[in-house]
């Protein structure tokens, strides 16, 4: 019988966490780790700013398991403050990196993992991706050599992991540009059909969404995240006195303003014609009370009607019903945001 302390021990299984958008890469990185024989559980972030039902689909499709974490609070005060700036709109790519990625370190700590893995390719984004910019969210996120980047890990320094011989550097790879042509390769090669097209998929890259959240931001202010949630909602208004009016554009909008109201919100909705639910804040005049009215008159489904009944619903549950005529839509468009 051989003597144990002369046999070989076995290679330990690495353990990791991968950010997972449900994108290409994202997809990619984690099947580029498994295919070495790690173990990877995968990690999305939740705000109102970010669309995570493509991780979630993506995370059924590899059948790996996904954890949601709350990231509001987090991605607020970065748009409040965001230390190296936004891109294009009020989007502060590399910050919010940064601290997706220090959460997630957190969580590699917390559970004895050995290292938190991403999606990103050296060069694809020209603010977020480049050398430099890659260089700043590592050492922001302090997970000091920890981070591993599997789809171009060959054109940066070796990691830990991979120092350590728990990670395979020779199986990881030298990605590096803008052309989707080598991972659409791959994903023939792993077998991954279903993926999004090439996008942000970031509220906060939008412009036509920046504008009610800047709006937000100058008037109610950004620190209420049940404000910032509403953002997902139907159509925002500004009202002469000051206001803000939320329109729904249709049965979903309607009951999500409905679940949102707060007690001392103020909601109308149309009696007499199918129309929309408005949402309008506790702190509107009664001038504005008036405009939302007229607003949800006319964005209901008329018919040709001349009068149109609005019942108003004060936060102590209080009813009244306005009869108005109804104005051309297009006569708010001043208002909108």
């Amino acid at each position: 019988m051989a003597n144990p302390s002369l046999q070989t021990p076995e290679k330990r299984v690495g353990r990791g966490y991968c950010l997972l958008s449900g994108g290409l890469d994202s997809q990619l990185s984690i099947c580029v780790l498994r295919a070495q024989g790690l173990y990877v559980e995968a990690l999305v972030f939740a705000s109102p700013f970010f669309k995570i039902e493509s991780a979630k689909r993506a995370a059924k499709a590899l059948d790996i398991p996904l954890h949601i974490v709350p990231f509001t609070a987090d991605i607020i005060s970065l748009v409040q403050s965001p230390p190296h700036g936004f891109g294009g709109a009020m989007n502060p790519c590399i910050d919010c990196h940064a601290n997706m990625i220090k959460r997630a370190g957190e969580m590699m700590v917390a559970n004895g993992f050995d290292f938190v893995a991403t999606g990103e390719v050296l060069n694809q984004r020209p603010m977020s991706q480049t050398r430099n910019s890659l260089k700043t969210v590592e050492r922001d996120s302090g997970l000091n050599g920890r981070l591993l980047r599997p789809l171009c890990a060959l054109h940066l320094e070796p990691t830990i992991p991979e120092l350590e011989g728990i990670v395979d550097r020779t199986r990881l790879l030298d990605l590096s540009g803008r052309s989707r042509k080598p991972q659409m390769e791959l994903a023939k090669q792993f077998g991954l059909v279903n993926y999004p097209s090439p996008a942000g998929g970031c509220l906060l890259t939008e412009k036509g969404f920046c504008r009610k959240l800047m709006d937000l931001k100058t008037h109610e202010g950004l620190e209420a995240e049940h404000n910032v949630w509403l953002l997902l909602y139907g159509r925002h208004f500004r009202l002469p006195g000051g206001a803000k009016c939320i329109v729904g554009r249709d049965a979903h909008d309607n009951a999500a303003l409905k679940r949102m109201k707060r007690e001392n919100d103020i909601l109308l909705h149309t009696v007499n014609v199918p129309g929309p639910s408005v949402l309008l804040s506790n702190t509107a005049s009664e001038s504005d009370v008036e405009q939302a009215v007229l607003l949800c008159a006319s964005y209901g489904d008329i018919r040709g009607r001349t009068h149109v009944v609005v019942r108003i619903v004060r936060g102590d549950d209080t009813t009244l019903e306005k009869t108005v005529t109804p104005c051309d839509k297009n006569s708010f468009q001043s208002l909108m945001l």
